[in-house]
C-alpha cells in the first residue's frame, strides 16, 4: 500500500495529513508522487497515521503511478532520438516528469541512456584519436557511431520486450545517476 492509499484509507486530505504530521504538504506530495520518505519525515508520517514505521517503509510508494505502456513510451522515446547526444536523455526525461512516471524502472530508463552517452563519447573520441595516432581508415569513428547507435536500439527494444512481458527491464544497472 502507498502513501496516498494509507492517508485516504485514514479518510485524511493532504492538508490534515500535513498538519497532523508536521511535515509539508509539498513533501507529502512529493512522496506521493513516487519519493521515499526518509529519517524524521518517515517518523511523522507514520505517528500521523498511527502506523509502524516499518510497515511506511515496506510500502511500495511508487506502484501507484506505474502506468506500463507509458513506461514503454518512455522507453521507446530514446529510440527516436538516439543519434543525437543528450536528446536521448532529455526526451524521455521530460516525458517523465510531465506525466508524472518518477519510479524505479523511469529512473533505470533514463540512468542507461545517460549512461550510454558517456561510453559512446569516450569511445567515439578514443576511435577518434586511434584514427590519427595508428593511420586507420578515416571512416572508423563513422562506423564506431553506427554500432553504438545500433546498441543503443537493441537495448532499447529488448528493454521494451521485457516491460510487456516481465513488467521490469531485462537491462538494467545496479545504481541509477538520480
Amino acid at each position: 500500500m502507498n502513501l496516498k492509499a494509507l492517508r485516504e484509507q485514514k479518510h485524511l486530505t493532504q492538508e490534515e495529513l500535513s498538519e497532523a504530521s508536521g511535515i509539508s504538504i509539498r513533501t507529502i506530495q512529493r512522496i506521493e508522487a513516487g519519493q521515499l520518505p526518509k529519517g524524521h519525515t518517515a517518523k511523522a508520517l507514520a505517528r500521523a497515521l498511527d502506523i509502524a514505521l516499518d510497515s511506511l517503509k515496506n510500502t511500495d510508494l511508487t506502484t501507484e503511478n506505474r502506468d506500463y505502456s507509458l513506461i514503454k513510451i518512455i522507453n521507446l522515446s530514446s529510440a527516436f532520438v538516439t543519434f543525437i547526444p543528450l536528446l536521448n536523455i532529455i526526451l524521455p526525461l521530460a516525458i517523465m516528469h510531465f506525466r508524472k512516471q518518477y519510479n524505479n524502472l523511469t529512473k533505470q530508463i533514463i540512468s542507461l541512456q545517460i549512461l550510454w552517452t558517456i561510453v559512446s563519447a569516450l569511445i567515439v573520441l578514443l576511435t577518434g584519436f586511434l584514427k590519427i595516432s595508428l593511420s586507420l581508415s578515416r571512416h572508423i569513428t563513422l562506423w564506431a557511431i553506427i554500432a553504438l547507435i545500433l546498441i543503443n536500439l537493441i537495448v532499447i527494444l529488448v528493454n521494451a520486450a521485457s516491460i510487456d512481458r516481465n513488467k521490469k527491464l531485462y537491462f538494467k544497472l545496479n545504481f541509477n545517476f538520480f
